[in-house]
């Protein structure tokens, strides 16, 4: 996520369209999309629900059992969250979109308390 570099006039653009959004949460949803293109046989346009999984999985891996608070704390709580971010990025023009596309495509796509806290990958056998 390190590669990850929007200029100063790209962040204040976005802080001014949606001051909710901590930048941090932009530079993780593009990194996200940057893994979830490379993993495609060829570059295409990326769904909602795909770029989600992405963001989930890229959570996991980085953040642990802390990915929920990681993700609170740059005001991501839900997939809608990261299509706001997505739509945020596609207005100050570093994305570009299908005519198809929704922020409704980001709806309810998982629980983040369910994904991250309570069915979360321990790595060990269920104490169930």
């Amino acid at each position: 996520m390190d590669s990850i570099y929007l200029d100063c006039n790209t962040l204040e653009r976005l802080r001014s369209l949606d001051p909710r959004y901590d930048e941090r949460a932009y530079a993780f949803v593009l990194a996200a999309l940057e893994e979830v293109v490379q993993k495609l046989p060829r570059r295409r346009h990326v769904s909602g629900s795909e770029l989600v999984a992405g963001c989930r999985d890229l959570a996991l891996r980085l953040y642990g059992p802390m990915a929920k608070t990681v993700l609170q704390y740059w005001s991501v709580r839900t997939t809608r969250d990261i299509g706001e971010v997505v739509f945020n990025l596609l207005e100050v023009g570093v994305l570009s979109k299908d005519e198809a596309d929704s922020r409704n495509d980001f709806d309810d796509l998982f629980d983040f308390t369910e994904v991250f806290e309570t069915n979360y990958p321990w790595g060990g056998r269920s104490l169930a």
